[in-house]
Parts: C-alpha cells; sequence; structure tokens
C-alpha cells in the first residue's frame, strides 16, 4: 500500500540511475507495479532500492516475476496512469 511516500517519482529516478527501462504506476488497490528492462545486475540494483524505498515508505513486500520485454518501453522510463 503506497500513500504519499513519492514512491514512483523515487521509482523513476532510480531506474533511470541505473539505466533500467520500462514504467511505474500505482494499482487500484494500493500497490505499485513497476515493470522494468534491464540487466541482471541493472534488475538487482533496482530490486534493492526498491526494497528500501524512500525515506516516507516502510516497503513490506516486493515480489518479482518474469515478464515479456514490451518493446514500447524499452527506451526509457516513465511514469504510466492507468485510470
Amino acid at each position: 500500500m503506497v500513500q504519499g511516500v513519492g514512491f514512483r517519482f523515487f521509482a523513476q529516478r532510480v531506474a533511470e540511475r541505473f539505466g533500467v527501462a520500462g514504467y511505474v504506476k500505482n494499482l487500484r488497490d494500493g500497490r505499485v507495479e513497476v515493470y522494468a528492462i534491464g540487466t541482471a545486475e541493472q534488475l538487482r540494483c533496482l530490486r534493492a532500492e526498491l526494497e528500501r524505498g524512500p525515506r516516507a515508505a516502510d516497503v513490506s513486500t516486493v515480489t518479482e516475476e518474469e515478464a515479456a520485454v514490451a518493446l514500447r518501453y524499452a527506451n526509457g522510463f516513465g511514469i504510466e496512469h492507468d485510470w
């Protein structure tokens, strides 16, 4: 559950710092989805930072699953607005 801690902006800054492409978005149930494209090392670094989160956050769980590469997200990292 993410409320008012700037997690999407944090995720975007971190992803850009590591050269990861993809997106971050809030889900209707309060969770955050991060779709990330990068090398194994880039993704490992991103995950470590997401587990830490921004200062105001208390991250309890980060789950990870394989996904196909969607080329439309391969050229940068952005914040998606799904609703």
